[in-house]
Parts: structure tokens; sequence; C-alpha cells
């Protein structure tokens, strides 16, 4: 039953706003006919953070029949109540489900379906917290039927409350599908510019396969016959350590953490060719005194030497002062034969170093990078001139790439905040009299 909970917003068990819940299984994996069929069948694997990604696997009516999956109409939720627990979506079309899945069937008079699709994406993480410490490994479908669910009472609210959101969502995957059609720009570009560099009119060399007599044959593949092989010692900064290690042990660690003072750069904090200032950890004026030896320059660059190693920023004028942490190394570059931005890219985007990189730190179960590697690592270097025109090319695709990073993150916090607000009842959703004869 629902009671009215004040406001125009009632509360109510999970369970009394649905027609039903199904289970879902699998059919038998060694049984042909039971597979290849024209309904697709999926497990908490097949979710992505929008929905449902692209279909792996589809059943055949035999395979329905003759197992425990149950096929969940079009438009209903679905949930993920065990391997991948809490992750969510409407069913696009008609799917079977695995035992990883329940299936919920809104009572569309009592509930809009959408609604609670973005109410449960916020609570069923209270839920999944009920079985911690047991040996059940997710959401137990009791607890999703006993568990009070707060709402309008009105219908009508529910639907323009969902449509908001969903308006929200259709704008982050817009962005998102920007992000990776750039990303793609990026990649190509990357390629050409890492294998063929730029001739003094601005344009790419001719393909190797095109003009075999402008490349020169090395370890590293085939280069432009005016670059050069070698590390980065090479191209180190007369006078200082060109490789540097953040401080390890309890010299960093949460107690040192204060709200605003000096700012560390973290692993958090790197981006792509930037910084994401929201990744920033601040130390109070006696530890950066104690840590001054770890303090940074205009010109360096800053990778990561566990998680994604070779991630790498480069620090500009107004960050020049800033600490980084344990996990970050510092490569000190001299800047009159080698560009700190095109060593950047080059550790970010160029294949050969990247495949270097992971030959090099891949093994014992954990990526590290230390001196020892970067010290064996070889980079192909053109000219200043002409690792300049590089940056140049480069930076076009990499500004309209971070904009829209930049934004697609704004939207999701912008998304956030909607949720808090709307679905809490913080702030009050009006219907108009048009919407509501619509509703």
């Amino acid at each position: 039953m629902s009671e009215t909970a004040g406001g125009g917003w009632a509360a109510s068990s999970f369970g009394a706003l649905c027609l039903r819940i199904v289970n879902g299984g699998t059919p038998d994996t060694g049984i042909a006919a039971y597979w290849n069929g024209e309904t697709p069948w999926i497990t908490g694997a097949d979710f992505t953070p929008s929905g449902i990604g692209e279909f792996r696997r589809y059943v055949s009516d035999a395979g329905i029949s003759s197992s425990a999956t149950s096929v969940v109409k079009q438009g209903n939720l679905l949930v993920v109540t065990r391997t991948g627990v809490g992750k969510l979506a409407i069913a696009p079309c008609d799917i079977a489900i695995s035992q990883d899945i329940t299936g919920v069937y809104i009572n569309s008079a009592k509930a809009e379906t959408a609604f609670f699709y973005y109410l449960l994406s916020r609570e069923l993480d209270e839920l999944k917290k009920l079985n911690q410490g047991t040996s059940i490994n997710g959401i137990v479908r009791s607890d999703l039927e006993k568990h009070i669910v707060r709402f309008p009472a009105a219908k009508a609210v529910q639907q323009k409350i969902a449509s908001i959101l969903t308006a929200a969502d259709t704008a982050i995957e817009k962005t998102e599908a920007l992000i990776a059609k750039y990303q793609q720009i990026k990649a190509g570009l990357m390629h050409d510019l890492f294998t063929r560099g730029v001739l003094p009119n601005g344009q790419l060399r001719p393909p190797h396969s095109e003009a075999p007599e402008l490349y020169q044959e090395t370890a590293f593949g085939w280069i432009p016959k005016e670059w050069e092989l070698s590390g980065l010692a090479e191209k180190s900064r007369p006078g200082t350590s060109w490789i540097r290690t953040g401080p390890f042990g309890s010299a960093l660690k949460g107690e040192h953490w204060v709200e605003q003072g000096y700012p560390v750069i973290t692993i958090g904090a790197l981006g792509v060719g930037d910084f994401i200032e929201e990744g920033l950890l601040y130390i109070g004026s006696k530890d950066a005194a104690r840590l001054s030896d770890f303090q940074l320059r205009a010109g360096d660059v800053v990778f990561s030497r566990v998680a994604d190693v070779g991630r790498s920023v480069v620090i500009r004028e107004e960050q020049s002062g800033w600490i980084m942490s344990s996990n970050l190394m510092r490569i000190a570059l001299s800047e009159s034969v080698a560009r700190p931005d095109y060593l950047q890219m080059q550790l970010s985007d160029d294949f050969r170093v990247k495949a270097q990189i992971r030959a090099k730190v891949t093994g014992g179960g954990r990526e590290v990078a230390n001196s020892a590697v970067l010290g064996q690592l070889r980079f192909a270097w053109p000219s200043l001139v002409e690792q300049d025109q590089i940056i140049n090319l480069a930076s076009g695709i990499l500004v309209q790439l971070r904009a829209e990073q930049r934004k697609v993150e704004k939207l999701n916090r912008q998304k956030l905040g909607l949720m808090q607000d709307l679905l809490t009842g913080k702030v009050q959703v009006q219907i108009d009299e048009s919407e509501a004869a619509y509703a």
C-alpha cells in the first residue's frame, strides 16, 4: 500500500508498485539448438552506463522454453542483481535474461517506469549494502520488494521528472559520441604525425610505401631520414636529475591533506595533456617546505608510473611549484633540443612508444615504471622546427577533444544535481494544465 508522505509525495514498498518481478537463467550452452535464435540474451556484462550495449548472443524459442530464462518485454526494467550488481537499463526490445538479472514490470497505473529507473539508480547502493559480509553476492529479491521508495503521488510529475533526466542523458550521450569521433580522428592523425612527420610546407610527408627514399630503417621502424633515434637522457635539462619520482612511504598520506593549501598532483589529476583540477589534493605550508625537492617547474613532463603507465601531462607556468605524489614521475627536458609537448604526445599517443612501455612494465602482476624503464625507452626526434609543426597540427583536435570532455564532465555534474533535487522532492516540479491533460 502507498501512503501519502507529504508535499505531494507518497511512500510504498517497491514490490507494491510492480505487477511482477521475474528471474533469469541460461539455456544449456552445450545444446546448439538452444542458441542463435532471434531473441537477444544478455548477462550483467552487457550493460553499459547508458543501457544495454551490443547484443552478443541470441537464444532460440527452444532455448527459452527449456531453461529458467525469462523474456522481459520492451520498456520494462532490467536490474543486475548478481554479477555486476547495481547496473540498470530499460529493455530496448524483448530480451531474454541470465540469472544475473531481474526483470521488473512496473504497474503503469500507479507508476512511471522511467522515473523508477532513475530512482533505483540512486538507491541500489543501499540495497547492495544489506548483504555485505554475508555469503550472498548481490541483491536479494525479497530485499528489493520490501525496499521503501518515496515518489511523487501524481504520475504526471513522475513523467516530467523522467523527461528532464532523460534529456540530460541524451545530452551526455551526444557529447560522448562526439568525443568518440574526435578520439578516432586524433588516433589517425597522431599515427601519421609520428610515422611521417611534417614537411616545411606544413604537409605530411608521403608515406613510406610511396616515397621510400624519404625514410630510414631503424630499430624503431621506418622514420623520416632527418629524424634521430635516441633516449631521454640525451634530451635532459642540464644540471638536474632528468628523472625524479614523487615522495614515498609516509611522506604523503591522508593525515597530510588539507582543504586548501599547496597543490599536489595525483594520478586522479592527469587529464589528456592537461590537468583536471578536481583531482588535485592539498598540503599545508610545513609539508610543502618539507617536500620542496619534489616541486615541479614549467616544462616538466609528469607521467603515471602505475595504473595506465605513460599517461602524462606538461607542467605549465601557472602550475610551477606544485608537488607530485608518489605514483608519478617527472621528466626534465632541455627545451633547446626537445619540446615537452612533443614528448608528452609520444608517451600518450605514439603506438611504438606505448608498445615499449607495455613490454618493459608488464610482468609480476603489476605495471610499474621506474628510472630504469624510462632510460631504456627510445624516441624518434625531428628537429625543433618540425616538433613545433607537429604540436601545432595536433593541438586543434586536442583543444576540441578537451572541450568536449570538460563539457561531458559538466553535464554529468548537472545530472547528479538534478537527480538529487528532483528525486528527493527538494525541488518541486510544476505541471501546467496542457501537460497534465497530455499526461
